[in-house]
């Protein structure tokens, strides 16, 4: 329904309109500022203006709070199993091709019980096209593609495996892969001496062991705090400040070196000798190879902190035989300060980290990457089902860890662009603060919010910015979505539409109080728990309807 407010001033409007008319005349202005009631005249005028008044008011209206799927309100009614179900024909196709499915998942979300198996088609790992039979042979074809790079990285891996294991590396290209199309059993048979707790990690989690008692989050954090373990956040290590990014800037390019020999902790240098705002912060890419990203994936999956747990009983549940078994296939080492659980999920972290840096060695691993996978693996238990989701999130996200920076500068361009349409006022503070060029917003970039939103919202709106993204890969837009002009078209942008709105909801302390760019840095770090995210969206989809035709 339009605003109240809107309403009233309609009904005044028109009511306005309606007694000029009866009256039958209006005002005429003299020289000197007095007027007098001229009857008779632009009756018709008068009444006109008032209606195109009220039709102003009422449009503006609708484009403000109407036309949202989010409508500034939190999450109601997200896609349920039910509904899911009912997309499906009997051959297991999507009956219209995914409109509906996209419509309710761009608009409410996705329900946590059945995120495990949408997120697939959200993420391009299963066509909107497909059927059962079609989705079956892509999981076939997806285990063994994993197991292939699971076994690479355990030829070059630079860390101590357990002995027994070495023998089944040898034995993996004879394995008959046998795969099960219900994706319950195990995918090494019983003719392959391979343990699983070698290169098939994922079979444990093909049909995860019933755990043996429920998690207890009060007592389970041994010397862990509350705080410490929910609130917890790995440091992105960006410069704080304009000076720290200047020290930074004379950093000894000794340091971007990178043997097989070098300790751990120098590698934590490397992440934290970041240069200014001309580079992105990952270790250099001079001389790096793949054991230097091994010790860089275990630091980042060590540090990890476990906001998932309340939203993965099972995994939360995992036993400390378990846990320890993962770690040592994967080689973690240091890992005795942890809960099983989280010595769990940082070993997963590091197989498909590890995986995806032998599959997309261009990338390579790059700080922050691993708090892109997290939610991923906390929602899908079997790896590889986890690692492909992943390759299809970073098939745009890749863009944000090149050395050549052009996906962020693009990105913190556009934000750029959609502030100064939006708002010149502050547009003009941000230029003279010599802070247009956004890099206040940096980390938001990179890591897609995931550090100023709790795990719930994080999840939520990745899900409406996948749903966007996969509504443009499948052409699907115009009238399906009803008429553009009453509705925000999807874009592959919305998370910098979301950016850009998070920083004009900031607007008048930015204008009014900060007077450097440390200082909005700052702000920027300190949203941490205090956005709203379907606020964050509804005005993030305002911008899309009044700014796309400009922006992109």
């Amino acid at each position: 329904m339009v605003d109240p407010g809107s309403t009233v001033a309609v009904r005044s409007t028109w009511a306005w309109g309606q007694f000029l008319a009866q009256v039958g005349g209006h005002w005429i202005w003299g020289p000197n500022g007095a007027g007098r009631w001229h009857t008779g005249v632009a009756v018709g005028v008068t009444a006109v203006a008032g209606l195109a008044l009220a039709a102003t008011i009422l449009i503006s209206a609708q484009r403000g709070g109407l036309k949202s799927p989010w409508s500034g309100r939190k999450r109601k009614n997200p896609l349920t199993k039910q509904e899911w179900r009912s997309f499906f024909t009997t051959e297991g196709r999507l009956a219209d091709g995914g409109t509906k499915f996209l419509k309710k998942a761009r608009s409410c979300g996705v329900d946590m019980e059945i995120r495990a198996e949408v997120w697939p088609f959200l993420l391009g790992v299963y066509d909107l096209q497909s059927s059962e039979d079609d989705r079956n042979d892509v999981r076939k074809k997806n285990r063994e593609e994993y197991l292939k790079l699971r076994k690479q990285c355990l030829e070059v891996s630079v860390f101590k495996i357990k002995e027994e294991m070495e023998s089944d590396i040898s034995q993996i290209e004879n394995a008959p892969n046998s795969v099960s199309t219900e994706g319950e059993e195990s995918i090494i048979t019983e003719d392959n001496p391979m343990t699983t707790a070698s290169l098939s990690s994922e079979q444990a989690h093909l049909d995860p062991a019933t755990p043996e008692l429920p998690i207890d989050t009060d007592t389970a954090h041994n010397n862990t705090s509350d705080k410490e373990m929910f609130d917890e956040k790995p440091t992105l290590d960006l410069p704080d400040t304009e000076e720290d990014r200047s020290d930074l800037t004379h950093a000894d390019s000794s340091d971007c070196e990178s043997s097989n020999d070098k300790a751990p902790k120098n590698v934590e240098s490397q992440l934290n000798n970041t240069a200014t705002k001309e580079q992105a912060v990952r270790p250099c890419k001079t001389n790096e190879d793949f054991a230097t990203w091994q010790r860089i994936i275990r630091l980042d999956a060590l540090r990890a902190n476990a906001e998932w747990v309340p939203f993965s009983p099972t995994q939360a549940a995992v036993s400390k035989e378990r846990a320890v078994q993962l770690a040592d296939t994967v080689g973690l080492q240091d890992y005795d300060h942890l809960e099983p659980y989280r010595i769990y999920h940082a070993s997963r972290l590091v197989a498909i980290l590890e995986a995806y840096a032998m599959h997309d060695p261009e990338i390579g691993y790059c700080q922050g990457m691993s708090d892109l996978l997290a939610p991923i693996i906390s929602v899908i238990e079997a790896d590889y089902e986890a690692f492909w989701c992943f390759v299809g999130f970073m098939k745009k996200a890749r863009h944000n860890f090149r050395l050549d920076e052009v996906g962020i500068r693009r990105q913190l361009n556009l934000v750029s662009k959609i502030i100064k349409c939006k708002d010149q006022r502050l547009f003009s503070h941000l230029e003279k603060l010599e802070a247009e060029d956004c890099f206040f917003v940096y980390r938001m970039v990179v890591v897609m919010f995931r550090r100023e939103l709790t795990f719930e919202q994080t999840v939520s709106l990745w899900e409406v910015m996948w749903a966007d993204q996969t509504a443009r890969r499948a052409g699907i837009g115009g009238s399906a979505w009803g008429p553009i002009r009453l509705d925000a078209p999807p874009t592959d942008d919305l998370l910098l539409y979301a950016i850009a709105a998070s920083v004009l909801q900031k607007r008048k302390v930015i204008i009014e109080s900060y007077s450097g760019m440390d200082e909005i840095i700052r702000e920027c770090n300190s949203m941490a728990g205090q956005l709203d995210v379907w606020k964050l969206l509804d005005d993030a989809h305002d911008l899309v309807v009044t700014l796309h035709d400009r922006i992109e």
